[in-house]
């Protein structure tokens, strides 16, 4: 039960009285005044609402005062009218009153929005009377949605009237409670789809469940309250039913009872009002005679008007008024209107000024919680809020209350500069504090990367190793710091394991393996750890830590990079979606890590040619060195030998046909000769190969080099021949083998072969005796070919000589009996040739393209005159020869280039001479035809 005495008084209400508009003349305005008689009174949709109870001419009216103060009114009932309600959602006011003597309480329900004759439209009208018993109408509520009306009565009976309240076809009414006390208060609760009736009387209060058949009920209390004590908050106090007791003020729920507050004096109205409670009491305690006796003239007892904050436990406003009638919301002020006809307006001050009204005196008092209270329940900024958190943080911390002032600061969060309270706290006695600050700090994401490290250093002063793994082993979701600043304190203060933990968790593989291998030197599980890792961040810290590892565990290191080189996929089941294909590195790229382990890099590229032949051409490379330098500086002669076949064997593998200059510099820089002759010979270098031998005095193999090699290079016997004749040494074995070959290949003069020899003093005359007499010998023989050629050719030109003479002088007979295209029987019409072939005329003409060519002589006649008209072309070379040779620089190229043309061979050709009717012009055709006949015949 809150204390009444306790609360502090406040004044957020202005109190003024309603004037009547300024005249035209400016003259101050008088106080308004209400038609006499008012007895009921409410207010909603724009308008307070007055019923009276007698007025001229015995007729009742219902008055409307808008906000112009511009009374208006119609008549509703002919005697009085006792009850109002104005829905506030809907233009609808419901009323009861009378309209003759005697207890007949009727129930009219109004249109506001339609007119009848200038009137409100009367949709509805019932007489409030439960069952047949005449009773007196005590109140009145109706529900929001017009589906819901409840009528109380004095004796204790209650009237639901359901369906639209606005038409009797689609409404039903009964009676919901009897009882033996007075009904004196009503009121509907709506949460959700759940519809509560609270009924009160004088003795007792019960709440209905009108959304549930047959209306089940619950006694709430055993005591009531008088008329108009009653009324429902809103949702700022969860829509709980206020009753207003002599003593006390209850607040219920639909199925309990609530708080209550120990309001003591007679209360004669209650109503709810923006999150305020307002109570209308009397000044002293004194009570009539029957507390059930609302329309009754009250006395003229000064009354109290309180405005209570129940969630703040303050009294808004107090104030005395004389005889309150009722009290009005409307236009966002409230209306005390007062039995002299006055009304007196009370107009909350706004939130601000409010605040600047009390915070001096809660200041000053120190009631700075009652100050956060006001402020969040009058909704100040974040920033409004945040000025008060600091100054109750500065009056704790003044005080030396440090624990609850960093509770005020850490409220302060987001709103004052974090640095404002760190330096109240650097004090090492007050580092726990400052490290409470700092978490909230980080839990609400407002840390920088300096916060992270003040907290953590406050963690490691405070040897608190609890608290430090619980800030960092909180989820991935829950992550409020710099984890790279974190890693970085943590490395520094010495908690490595706390480092590799953040490291680990939140995927800083850089830190992680830099903290394992430079600090807590674990290279076994950093290794590990890389291997767990994605494709790419494996390949690239195995490139920056390689060497280390290497140095440390060497064969692991080299068990890891056989796999990244090959089929990559990360350990414990950390495949992504895209790692179903394993992934492989450049292994050419991982060859700096093994620098000092010659032994793990063999094992490492054997592997690598072994499992993938289309590996980098470094790796062949390398490995082709590493094989070198092993059979350089290998003693056992065994295992020499082996080494030596081992890089024979790569040599031979046909991986050095791009760097075959690398692979031949390697091989004569470590002197390994089968591998340089090998290379030689791949690169077709005959000449190399045998000066490789000459160099070494190897004479067999200058030979065997000739031999091997002489039909593609033949200018080698000529070497070797030199060479051997330049040796003073006893060579006159090789030199005959040479000269043998040379003489059966003709490759050389023999007057060059004398002067080879020439300058050899070992070389004797009995050593070219046989092949200067063979070379004779073959001389002679081709003499005696010659000149029998050349009797031939005599005695053909003799021949054909005599053939032309004979066609000269002699008729020519053709005696062909078959034609030479289809060698059928000649007949007539023929064609017949000189040359001696004969066709049928039809057949001629079938294949013949010329009239006067023989179809069967024209190819060759066509050769000849092809290469006549080519002599003829080369005649005119000469002054275009002559022209270039004089101003070429360079007259070889010129000569060489028409050589090859073909320009100086010789070729003496019989051509026609122009056309002329001499002995000359016929003897010219003639040797033309000579010569084609001499062409065919060959």
């Amino acid at each position: 039960m809150a204390a009444y005495l306790q609360w502090r008084r406040f004044v957020f209400f202005d109190r003024e009285t309603v004037r009547e508009p300024s005249g035209p003349d400016g003259a101050g305005a008088k106080p308004f005044a209400l038609p006499p008689g008012i007895a009921v009174c409410d207010s909603g949709r724009g308008s307070l609402v007055f019923g009276d109870i007698l007025c001229g001419a015995g007729r009742c009216q219902i008055w409307f005062l808008p906000r112009s103060l511009q009374l208006s009114s119609f008549q509703a009932y002919k005697l009085r009218v006792t009850h109002l309600y104005q829905l506030k959602q809907h233009s609808i006011l419901v009323s009861i009153g009378e309209d003759e003597e005697g207890i007949n309480p009727l129930v009219k329900v109004w249109n506001l929005e339609k007119r009848d004759g200038g009137n409100p439209l009367c949709t509805r009208i019932f007489p409030a009377i439960p069952g047949n018993k005449p009773t007196v109408v005590s109140c009145l509520t109706v529900h929001e949605n017009l589906n819901f009306m409840a009528i109380g009565f004095a004796d204790g009976s209650v009237v639901l009237t359901k369906g639209d309240i606005t038409r009797d076809r689609h409404s039903k009414t009964q009676i919901l409670h009897e009882g033996s006390y007075p009904v004196t208060g009503l009121a509907f609760r709506q949460a959700g789809k759940t519809t509560h009736l609270f009924v009160v009387t004088t003795e007792n209060i019960q709440s209905y469940m009108l959304s549930v058949k047959d209306y089940p009920h619950l006694e709430l209390d055993t005591h009531g309250c008088g008329l108009r004590c009653s009324s429902l908050s809103d949702p700022s106090q969860d829509l709980q039913f206020i009753v207003a007791g002599n003593e006390c003020v209850y607040l219920y729920q639909p199925d309990e009872r609530g708080p209550c507050f120990a309001f003591e004096g007679q209360k004669l109205i209650v109503h709810w009002y923006r999150g305020y409670l307002i109570i209308v009491s009397k000044d002293r305690k004194t009570s009539p005679k029957s507390e059930f006796a609302g329309n009754e003239a009250q006395n003229s007892d000064k009354q109290v008007l309180n405005i209570y904050d129940l969630c703040n436990k303050f009294i808004a406003y107090s104030s005395i008024f004389d005889d309150i009638v009722d009290v009005l919301a409307e236009w966002g002020s409230l209306y005390v209107l007062t039995r002299d006809g006055k009304i007196h307006v009370l107009q909350e001050k706004d939130t601000q000024t409010k605040l600047e009204a009390c915070k001096f005196m809660l200041f000053r008092k120190n009631l700075f919680e009652m100050a956060i209270n006001l402020a969040k329940s009058h909704h100040l900024d974040s920033d409004g809020l945040s000025e008060i958190f600091r100054q109750y943080g500065d009056h704790l911390y003044n005080k030396g209350n440090h624990d609850g002032a960093i509770q005020q600061y850490i409220r302060t969060i987001g709103k004052l500069e974090p640095s404002y309270v760190i330096r109240k706290f650097l004090d090492a006695q007050r580092i726990h504090n400052l490290t409470a600050y700092l978490q909230m700090l980080h839990l609400q994401s407002l840390a920088n990367a300096d916060h992270t490290t003040l907290l953590l250093n406050c963690y490691t002063k405070l040897k608190d190793s609890s608290k430090l793994e619980e800030f960092i082993k909180t989820s991935e979701s829950e992550v409020h710091f710099d984890v790279e600043t974190a890693i970085k304190v943590l490395r520094q203060a010495g908690y490595y394991s706390h480092a590799v933990y953040l490291a680990e968790k939140h995927e800083h593989h850089e830190w992680y393996l830099k903290i394992q291998l430079e600090d807590i030197k674990n290279y076994q599980e950093a290794l590990h750890y890389i291997g767990k890792l994605p494709f790419e961040q494996a390949e690239s810290n195995m490139k920056r830590y390689g060497k280390i590892l290497m140095h440390h565990v060497p064969n692991e290191t080299t068990e890891l990079l056989k796999i990244l080189c090959t089929d990559y996929r990360p350990s414990g089941g950390n495949e992504g979606p895209g790692m179903l294909e394993g992934k492989k590195a450049n292994s050419e790229e991982f060859i700096p890590v093994f620098a000092n382990n010659s032994r793990e890099l063999k094992a490492f590229l054997e592997h690598m040619t072994e499992v993938q032949a289309d590996s980098p051409q470094g790796v062949y490379d390398t490995l082709l060195e590493l094989r070198l330098q092993n059979w350089a500086h290998e003693q056992d002669e065994q295992i020499k030998e082996k080494l030596h076949n081992e890089a024979l064997t790569l040599l031979k593998s046909g991986r050095f046909k791009t760097v075959f200059d690398k692979a031949l510099v390697l091989c004569q820089m470590h002197n390994f000769k089968d591998g340089v002759l090998y290379l030689y010979e791949q690169g077709k270098l005959f000449q190399q190969i045998m000066h490789y031998h000459m160099q070494n005095e190897q004479y067999k193999k200058v030979i065997e080099v000739c031999e091997l090699y002489g039909d593609q290079e033949a200018c080698l016997w000529e070497q070797a021949l030199s060479y051997f004749a330049r040796k003073e040494e006893n060579c006159k074995e090789y030199i005959a083998a040479v000269l043998k070959h040379i003489e059966n290949k003709n490759l050389m003069p023999p007057l060059l072969v004398v002067q080879t020899l020439a300058h050899n003093s070992t070389a004797t005359l009995s050593v070219i005796k046989d092949y200067l007499v063979n070379k004779l010998q073959k001389q002679s023989r081709q003499i005696e070919q010659d000149e029998q050629r050349i009797q031939k050719y005599r005695e053909e030109t003799t021949r054909i000589r005599l053939e032309i003479e004979e066609l000269k002088a002699s008729p020519k007979i053709f005696q062909k009996t078959k034609c030479s295209i289809c060698t059928s029987a000649l007949e007539l019409p023929s064609v017949h040739f000189l040359c001696g072939h004969s066709f049928h005329q039809h057949c001629f003409e079938s294949y013949s393209e010329s009239d006067s060519e023989c179809p069967t002589c024209m190819p060759e006649n066509r050769k000849v005159m092809d290469m006549i008209r080519a002599q003829e072309q080369k005649r005119d070379l000469h002054d275009q020869f002559q022209h270039q040779l004089k101003c070429s620089n360079d007259g070889f190229s010129v000569v060489a280039d028409y050589f090859g043309r073909g320009v100086f061979n010789k070729l003496t050709l019989i051509t026609d001479l122009p056309s002329g009717k001499t002995a000359t012009t016929i003897e010219a055709g003639l040797q033309r035809e000579l010569l084609i006949h001499t062409k065919r015949s060959t």
